[in-house]
């Protein structure tokens, strides 16, 4: 075969990628050897919300005692399992993605991808048939993605543990889990099957929870989850994992044993680089390096590395805001270049964590002359009204009379992040943001309190 762009992964940005290619009339070959559209819409950010959504609306039912009367509420998953299965996944079936970039005029091969040589692929396909090879004229797309780490944990392999594939298509609720992993993943899903009903041990091997976060962040989190039921326990290390009759047995190194139901794993990503046949271009797939139109191997090379893999944050929006630029690039079209100084991301749990750019922390590592200012969100007025529930804060870092960072916990804490994310991606000065009018009584209002803060 040959195409003028051939696209190996079909994750959020792959996929884009290939249907806005397509439809601007270049020829171009797909390679997808699991779902397009990747992990976010089967086993990641749309169904997980679902889940996170059912639990949030449990927790609102419950407080609803404290605001309007009496309330009795039976959790039931089948709801959940039931949205999840065929509003979100259409039961884990991808056709519809796939007729998606047919229509546009992409060709969509199963099996896996992989380089041999400059602008030269071979395809693997899926159903055992003959290996095909493509020449593609202006180049190849990498969007590979990443798949869940399993930590080297004495007995772990083999056993029937979860990781967030397995919870996010589990039709049940375990009466006991162990979360191993307290970053965002981990979180969420601790929280969900807690609200559900859950005994839920929350192992983190670090100091503390979200440990990309501001700490006050990852306190307040601890905090809540603590008052909800879960057990956690930070700076824990799982040092083996034992499976007989259906159940869990987790011993810590300091020789605390933890027994459940089920395993959950979410302790980290590896990147999907093995297999792709970087080597036969000159890239070592250990130490891969994207340049700011995604370049890899130089700007004749064509090659182009989008997602997760560029590190930069294993994010959909990243991944899709990747897409963007390289299809320029693929193009050769004008257009900015890829900046990664105000990336934001949003944990939804409950209270939400949202973050951009830098914490305290990593600013003052950098050398910035750094004030800080600090607001309760719950203090607020909109947080008084609120009631139960509003838990929360604003914090931004300034550096040189602008935001070089900002963190946004509480209801809506994601929300809440696009004020503060434009305001540090634009390099607004603090003085400007000073002069702005917040709508009254409005949660984002702790912005302005925030601002105020820095001169305290």
């Amino acid at each position: 075969m040959d195409a003028d762009v051939v696209v190996i992964g079909t994750g959020p940005g792959g996929e884009s990628l290939a249907n806005k290619a397509a439809q601007a009339g270049l020829k171009v070959v797909a390679i997808e050897k699991h779902l397009v559209g990747g992990e976010c819409p089967y086993y990641g950010c749309i169904p997980s919300k679902m889940m996170l959504r059912a639990a949030d609306a449990l927790a609102e039912a419950h407080r609803a005692g404290q605001l309007a009367g009496d309330v009795t509420i039976t959790p039931s998953w089948a709801p959940v399992a039931k949205r999840i299965a065929e509003e979100a996944t259409d039961h884990w079936n991808d056709e519809a993605a796939v007729r998606r970039l047919q229509d546009s005029g992409a060709t969509v091969l199963r099996g896996t991808g992989r380089l041999d040589g400059s602008r030269h692929v071979v395809v693997t396909p899926s159903d055992g048939s003959a290996e095909i090879e493509i020449d593609a004229r202006i180049g190849v797309v990498l969007n590979p993605g990443t798949r869940p780490a399993a930590p080297p944990i004495a007995g772990l392999e083999g056993t029937p543990y979860w990781t967030n594939r397995e919870a996010l298509q589990t039709t049940e609720v375990p009466a006991e889990l162990i979360v191993i992993g307290g970053g965002p993943i981990g979180c969420e899903l601790t929280q969900v099957f807690a609200r559900f009903g859950s005994r839920v041990t929350l192992v983190q091997h670090g100091p503390r929870l979200l440990p990309g976060d501001e700490p006050d962040a990852s306190a307040l989190l601890e905090k809540v989850l603590v008052e909800e039921g879960v057990r956690v326990l930070t700076g824990a290390e799982p040092a083996e994992v034992q499976y007989a009759e259906g159940r869990f047995t987790l011993r810590l190194g300091d020789g605390q044993r933890l027994e459940a139901d089920r395993l959950l794993v979410a302790a980290g990503r590896i990147p999907n680089l093995d297999s792709l046949g970087l080597e036969s271009v000159g890239l070592d797939p250990r130490r891969i390096e994207v340049d700011e139109r995604m370049r890899a191997g130089g700007a004749d090379s064509g090659l182009w590395i989008i997602g997760d893999v560029t590190g930069h944050g294993a994010f959909t929006h990243v991944s899709m805001y990747q897409s963007d630029i390289a299809l320029r690039d693929v193009q050769g079209t004008d257009g900015a270049p890829a900046y990664y100084h105000a990336v934001p991301h949003t944990t939804f749990t409950d209270p939400e964590v949202g973050g951009v750019g830098l914490t305290e922390e990593a600013a003052r590592k950098q050398g910035l002359n750094v004030r800080v200012g600090q607001a309760d969100l719950g203090a607020s007025s909109r947080g008084f009204t609120h009631g139960p529930g509003a838990a929360g804060f604003i914090k931004v870092v300034e550096a040189d009379g602008v935001l070089v960072g900002a963190t946004a916990v509480g209801p809506a804490g994601g929300e809440i992040l696009a004020a503060l994310t434009l305001a540090v991606h634009a390099r607004v000065p603090v003085e400007t943001l000073r002069t702005m009018i917040y709508a009254y009584p409005t949660f984002h209002r702790t912005i302005e309190s925030a601002l105020q803060d820095l001169d305290g």
